[in-house]
């Protein structure tokens, strides 16, 4: 089914309220699931409301798309009344680039067609999602007015290191807005906000591919949308190890925030400081699967790096910094300490190097991964025994660390070469 096909397809229904996206890729084992769940959340919390969910699929050959055809939930048992017969399924493959953004872009063209009012995406592999997060997603846009509604969730303490390390604090630093998980996953947004999303030509991108949750909250809050979050509790998914190979995920998600770091240049320059953002729903402590953290491999992950690229670095890491990451990798373990400023500033350097373009960026930012497992390690040794309470205010003292050097970075971002 081809664009001009789902277009006519769709057109036979008529406005709809509320629009639930799916996107998904042989998830056949996990997305049942999700959809009663989704089901099961528009029918309690929004029975009057006309709503679709819409599966966007990338080509499944596990049966994921007749899953979701031939899912449907018990109302009666979870003692939810079927007041009206106002919900429907869409399920079509999408079309473009390979790439979770390409089976967005279907779900906003969708969203646009049937000028609807309130939008949310949930991963086709949640085995956490309830129909509270229905609620909780598209509440604040219906009732509140709010544009786009990014998740809360309660992780592990050594879950989501490249959200905390990384895009966490600087996204925070660069754009004033403290949004705790700005690649989560699961979002809600606004009609209006869909069809922004569909005037940007990112389709034939990586965007496509990857980066586009961290696209999709920073393109909301850089052009000025009304922005909350909402507390969903757990997400419960497969959880990796931070010293296993997440060099990929690193440099897919390290080039989207740099690449949208240098769109919008004019808007960061001018802010100085962040402030929170409304949170929705109710914060409770939850049960959380552990991760197992191979500390000794990121370590020395993390010497090899020192050793191996210190010809590239010397091209534009400056030589206190090199410095000081020389005798980090001298260090004993009980002695390793990555300091925040320095993480701050290798960071920084490494977005200025790809800003300069003085090398490659493929190759600027895939050499970042040793020194993230670097500064990764000294994070867990410092807050091995530590509560999630003091590890989340340890993660605020690092993002303060970013917006204090934040002068510095728009000083030296605005040099001429």
């Amino acid at each position: 089914m081809d664009r001009q096909e789902v277009a006519e397809k769709i057109s036979t229904m008529g406005e709809v309220d509320i629009l639930v996206g799916i996107p998904s890729y042989n998830s056949a084992k996990t997305i049942a699931h999700v959809v009663k769940a989704v089901e099961a959340g528009l029918f309690k919390y929004f029975p009057h409301c006309k709503s679709l969910l819409v599966n966007s699929d990338g080509g499944s050959t596990d049966g994921t798309m007749e899953a979701v055809r031939d899912t449907t939930v018990d109302l009666e048992s979870i003692l939810i009344d079927r007041k009206a017969d106002q919900f429907r399924k869409f399920v079509t493959p999408y079309h473009g680039i390979p790439g979770k953004g390409s089976a967005f872009r279907t779900i906003f063209e969708i969203a646009r067609d049937l000028n609807v009012k309130a939008c949310a995406v949930v991963d086709s592999d949640l085995r956490s999602i309830t129909p509270e997060w229905i609620e909780l997603l598209i509440k604040p846009v219906l009732e509140d007015h709010y544009d786009y509604v990014s998740p809360y969730y309660m992780r592990h303490k050594y879950d989501g290191t490249i959200t905390n390390s990384i895009v966490y604090p600087l996204t925070r630093a660069l754009y004033g807005k403290r949004i705790r998980q700005p690649i989560g996953g699961d979002f809600g947004f606004s009609g209006r906000l869909a069809s922004f999303y569909l005037t940007k030509d990112v389709w034939e991108t990586d965007v496509a591919r990857f980066g586009i949750d961290i696209w999709m909250t920073t393109t909301a809050v850089a052009n000025g949308f009304r922005i909350c979050q909402a507390f969903l509790g757990a997400k419960i998914h497969d959880a990796k190890d931070p010293g296993s190979d997440l060099s990929a995920m690193l440099h897919q998600v390290v080039s989207s925030v740099f690449n949208l770091m240098e769109e919008y240049a004019g808007v960061w320059r001018d802010i100085s400081k962040s402030e929170p953002v409304r949170t929705f729903g109710f914060a409770y402590s939850v049960g959380l699967e552990p991760i197992h953290v191979n500390l000794n491999n990121m370590i020395e992950k993390f010497r090899m790096g020192i050793r191996d690229l210190d010809v590239l670095y010397r091209a534009f890491l400056p030589e206190p910094l090199l410095e000081s990451l020389h005798r980090l990798a001298e260090a004993p373990k009980n002695r390793f300490l990555y300091p925040d400023r320095d993480w701050v500033r290798t960071v920084f350097y490494f977005a200025l190097a790809c800003h300069r373009r003085v090398m490659s960026t493929e190759h600027i930012i895939k050499s970042l991964t040793p020194l993230y497992l670097g500064k990764v390690s000294s994070f867990v040794i410092e807050t091995w025994d530590s509560t999630a309470d003091e590890v989340e205010q340890r993660l605020e003292e690092l993002c303060l660390a970013f917006e204090k050097a934040k002068p510095e970075w728009i000083e030296l971002w605005d040099e001429r070469q």
